[in-house]
């Protein structure tokens, strides 16, 4: 077994941020990008991800953009936010994947695409709240989690795979007592996040009954955003579509308005 003292150890070194990433962070969430600009500039390797992320083709700039404060400007204020804790998980990657077949570049587009699609479906709900459009990296954040606590116990995990053809979900909760959806919502309460933010993660596992008509709505788009995201076949190679039992009963009615947005 896994104990919750080990959760909470893995789940309290996330995000390690630098004080000058901190403060960045701090007037993005006020909507100063000016000067959270400023601070991020003053950060090498911070500058070095903000230009390799928003140049991907996912963003479709035909000229490369290096400024800072002309991607800020290009992202605004929640998706600045958002992209500053993406930065923050960049950190915690590890150098070598144990049980996820993944490599960094992939990582960074799973974290690319998911904001960028996120942000596209919070746009259609007509939703401005800086921290919902945040509320999509702690998907990421929890993967990294995973990978920690499974690469510490990786012959384990490899014989229940092999011997009992067990997932990857279904193994995290034999040996946590915790799913996917169960850790981000520790790392939103870490991060100090709304319960409003806590009650659309744990909901977007399609299997909470208590949720109001707002929390629903938010938890079947992102139930299926993760989906359509994780069922890409570079994800489902890595093992990370087995994170999500799909749910069909729970988003049959957006189906068709979310394949709208996403096309």
């Amino acid at each position: 077994m896994i104990t919750s003292e080990e959760v909470t150890h893995y789940i309290q070194n996330i995000p390690p941020a630098p004080a000058v990433v901190r403060q960045a962070l701090d007037y993005a969430r006020a909507g100063d990008l000016p000067k959270a600009a400023k601070c991020a500039s003053e950060d090498p390797a911070l500058r070095h991800y903000l230009k390799i992320l928003v140049n991907r083709p996912l963003y479709g700039f035909k000229n490369e953009v290096s400024d800072v404060s002309q991607i800020f400007s290009i992202l605004g204020v929640s998706a600045t936010v958002q992209t500053l804790y993406n930065y923050l998980l960049s950190l915690l990657t590890p150098k070598k994947w144990e049980l996820f077949t993944l490599t960094d570049h992939q990582f960074y587009d799973l974290q690319a695409s998911l904001s960028k699609r996120w942000e596209k479906i919070l746009l259609h709900l007509s939703v401005n709240d800086k921290e919902l459009h945040s509320a999509i990296a702690l998907i990421p954040a929890t993967i990294i989690v995973c990978e920690a606590l499974f690469a510490s116990r990786k012959a384990e995990v490899v014989q229940l795979r092999s011997v009992k053809a067990l997932d990857f979900n279904t193994i995290l909760k034999r040996l946590s007592g915790r799913d996917l959806f169960d850790l981000a919502g520790e790392i939103a309460r870490t991060w100090e996040m709304s319960d409003k933010t806590i009650s659309l993660i744990e909901g977007a596992s399609g299997l909470r009954e208590t949720l109001n008509a707002e929390e629903k709505t938010l938890s079947q788009w992102m139930h299926l955003l993760l989906f359509y995201e994780l069922s890409q076949s570079v994800y489902v190679s890595a093992g990370l579509n087995e994170f999500i039992d799909f749910q069909i009963d729970f988003v049959g009615d957006i189906y068709e308005p979310f394949m709208q947005v996403m096309a």
